[in-house]
């Protein structure tokens, strides 16, 4: 069997090569890996260094946008999951240019691609802030798309135009919606990266309005646990949803946060709430259970004392990557 993965050197998606080549997941031992990555600020192929020399990874470098490059690469495979995407909301709010071009230019560079070549499967990664907000209650997969950022709204046209071509041309492709990630080799503009990492440069964290907006949380494991049984397993043309069911306000996480790092409530600061910012975002995760058997297996607990373990223990990974994005106050 032979996969490409797009963004396979983010965060995400390299935790899916990861536990592919590592024989973690349904595809067979003897699995090929094509990784396509443009290595953005957020792409690093230190995420890949574990399975650097697996004989079945192979490294393109390259931006998902160029046709040319995607029927370079896209013969031969037998399926695609695909998680390149431009991916933080704040960044899409001071320009959202960058986030239409890769989430949807991006995704139908290589639908077209996939088609061309009769790629077997499609799996397209989104995200459940196509939902918008929901006050009470969570999603199913049949709830329209009120997508409230730039980000979302790039997604969400991803969405559809994989969905598309599913109901157009017939092509095999799988959507799925997640609810927040965390783990090791996420990069640190996200909350729990970038809270862990200031704090333990003696810095301050910032926390949006009241700190009442709600997510839920979904290890990266979990996460990638579910696509494989969807790449797998999964109903050509349906949407799946994958959450962690645990739900808490980004006060209640800060909180987690401080005490796992040993800090006080002063390393806080109260900042004007984003934009258009969600105030929770909940999904029915029924379907993927029923169909597929999935149940998340790490604990929030323990998938969070990981995770500070990991940034403590791997600052020549992280401390760089600071710099790099501007990230340190």
């Amino acid at each position: 069997m032979r996969i490409l993965v797009t963004g396979g050197a983010g965060f995400i998606g390299s935790q899916f090569v990861r536990a592919t080549l590592s024989g973690a997941l349904l595809s067979p031992p003897d699995v090929q890996v094509t990784v396509l990555d443009k290595l953005t600020y957020s792409g690093n192929l230190a995420n890949l260094a574990p399975v650097a020399d697996h004989p079945g990874l192979t490294f393109v470098p390259g931006d998902i946008t160029d046709a040319y490059l995607v029927d370079s690469v896209m013969p031969g495979h037998d399926a695609v999951v695909h998680f390149a995407a431009e991916s933080h909301v704040d960044r899409s709010l001071i320009g959202a240019r960058d986030f239409v071009t890769s989430n949807v230019l991006g995704t139908q560079a290589l639908l077209d691609g996939a088609r061309r070549h009769r790629v077997g499967r499609f799996v397209h990664v989104s995200t459940d802030e196509v939902y918008g907000s929901i006050e009470r209650g969570s999603w199913t997969e049949d709830q329209p798309l009120a997508p409230n950022s730039p980000y979302a709204a790039s997604k969400a046209g991803s969405d559809l135009l994989a969905l598309a071509q599913h109901r157009s041309h017939g092509m095999d492709v799988v959507v799925t919606r997640c609810s927040n990630n965390y783990g090791r080799y996420h990069f640190p503009e996200k909350m729990i990266p970038l809270f862990i990492t200031r704090l333990m440069e003696g810095g301050r964290v910032p926390l949006y309005g009241d700190g009442g907006n709600v997510r839920d949380w979904l290890h990266v494991s979990d996460h990638c646990t579910a696509i494989d049984l969807v790449l797998h397993r999964g109903r050509a043309g349906e949407v799946y949803h994958i959450g962690g069911g645990v739900e808490m306000t980004n006060k209640e996480l800060t909180g987690l946060l401080l005490d796992a790092c040993g800090a006080g409530w002063d390393r806080v600061d109260y900042v004007a709430d984003r934009k258009g910012h969600d105030l929770r975002y909940s999904l029915d995760v029924t379907k993927i259970r029923d169909e597929l058997g999935h149940r998340p297996a790490v604990s929030f607990e323990d998938g969070l004392a990981d995770t500070v373990r990991w940034y403590h223990d791997n600052r020549d990974w992280w401390q760089p990557l600071l710099e790099r994005a501007e990230l340190r106050r």
